[in-house]
């Protein structure tokens, strides 16, 4: 475990981010036994000009800028968030490299002027870096504040998204060369990183499971109407991730299956032909707390995952959402979720799902059942920051070697 140190967190998501994510559950982790920063993003111009009163986090910033309030928010004891009192030029639509590098490393030294800052007056006087993906600035850091350790974590393969793509599909590379450490959530990011950075480790995934129990409530009533073997989905329904045919031909092959979808769609998902079939049901966008219920009261989960660039190595926390709760679940083959196979029904084909189904149906019982939710409860944040400790600890083992 990782205690006594001093960890300044960057990345591209704030704390005050309404959504939660992988940095902030690690940031919560290495601060029960270290003193942590954590840097929210700051303003960019074009945020700044056209910045909302509806907007309560732009409203925050606004008031650091302009020196209302203090950008300093102990979060907990020796856990501060921290707003930089910057505004960000506003650079990812410059095409000519050199003038776009120019603006960018002029951000990053506004960033590490703040970072300075407030880690001296927190006297911080040697910290680690760890840098959430934050491909542009993070370019620079190094340099700039020469930490005592500079770990770049990568949880996406962002560069395949057309914001990231135009300058980090070059930076990245840059960022990882310059890392210490780089660390992943997937092996198959592990592997992607590799190449520009030996020292490059799998770490796993953390999860906070304490929502997602069995208890004896009864169903959601939007649910329980559905009469059949209830095939269900929870999670974003857009076509960028998940595989529309794939559950067209599911549903038409399977009439008296019923495919249950949970979850907001996006335009491709909203025109498709999925809402034109009897047996497939969408039940909207729901609130955290009411997930649970309906994965268990679905007799099958599943994770009809597109392949693709941007989905091949990615981490579905949504596996062990339905694992904890001791439901067999078909997902697609990757890479990463070779971690499963044990525990989950592998496919790639609607005929492989459709025949996965019936396998799972078939072979359900309450000793797999436990089985799925002990394996579940071995993805936490705690065990998550002891193999960042791990990797850690080797880099320093073999750099004194």
């Amino acid at each position: 475990m990782i205690s006594g140190k001093n960890i300044v967190i960057i990345g591209l998501q704030s704390w005050d981010a309404s959504l939660g994510g992988n940095c902030k559950n690690i940031s919560e982790e290495l601060a029960k036994n270290n003193r942590v920063i954590y840097v929210n993003v700051p303003l960019d111009r074009k945020s700044y000009l056209k910045w909302s009163y509806n907007e309560p986090n732009d409203l925050r910033r606004l008031s650091v800028l302009r020196g209302r309030s203090s950008g300093l928010v102990e979060i907990d004891k020796d856990f501060w968030s921290f707003y930089p009192c910057i505004v960000f030029e506003s650079i990812n639509w410059i095409k000519h490299k050199p003038i776009y590098d120019f603006f960018n490393k002029k951000n990053a030294k506004r960033l590490a002027s703040e970072i300075k800052r407030i880690t001296k007056e927190l006297r911080f006087d040697n910290f680690i870096l760890f840098n959430d993906s934050s491909m542009f600035r993070g370019a620079h850091l190094k340099e700039m504040l020469n930490p005592e350790l500079y770990i770049y974590y990568i949880r996406d393969n962002l560069i395949t998204q057309e914001y990231f793509k135009k300058h980090g599909v070059r930076l990245e590379k840059k960022v990882m060369r310059n890392a210490d450490i780089v660390l992943s959530n997937s092996p198959y990011l592990k592997d992607y990183a590799k190449p520009y950075n030996s020292h490059s480790y799998y770490i796993g995934q953390g999860c906070d499971l304490t929502l997602f129990r069995l208890n004896e409530k009864e169903g959601p009533l939007d649910l329980t109407k559905i009469k059949g073997v209830k095939i269900g989905y929870i999670g974003f329904l857009t076509q960028m991730r998940l595989d529309i045919n794939l559950l067209i031909d599911i549903a038409k092959n399977k009439p008296k299956w019923q495919i249950i979808l949970v979850g907001p769609e996006d335009e491709a998902f909203q025109s498709s032909e999925l809402h034109r079939l009897n047996n497939v049901h969408f039940l909207g966008r729901k609130n955290q707390h009411e997930l649970p219920q309906y994965i268990q009261f679905f007799d099958i989960c599943i994770n009809p995952q597109l392949l693709n660039d941007l989905t091949i190595g990615n981490y579905p926390r949504k596996i062990d959402e339905y694992l904890a709760m001791g439901k067999a679940t078909v997902a697609t083959q990757t890479p990463t979720m070779e971690i499963f196979k044990d525990h989950v029904y592998l496919g790639e084909t609607s005929e492989d799902y459709i025949k996965l189904i019936e396998n799972a149906l078939k072979e359900d019982n309450e000793i797999k059942q436990n089985e799925r939710i002990a394996f579940a409860k071995t993805h936490t944040w705690k065990n998550n920051v002891i193999e960042i400790g791990k990797a850690i600890q080797e880099y320093k083992t073999i750099k004194s070697d």
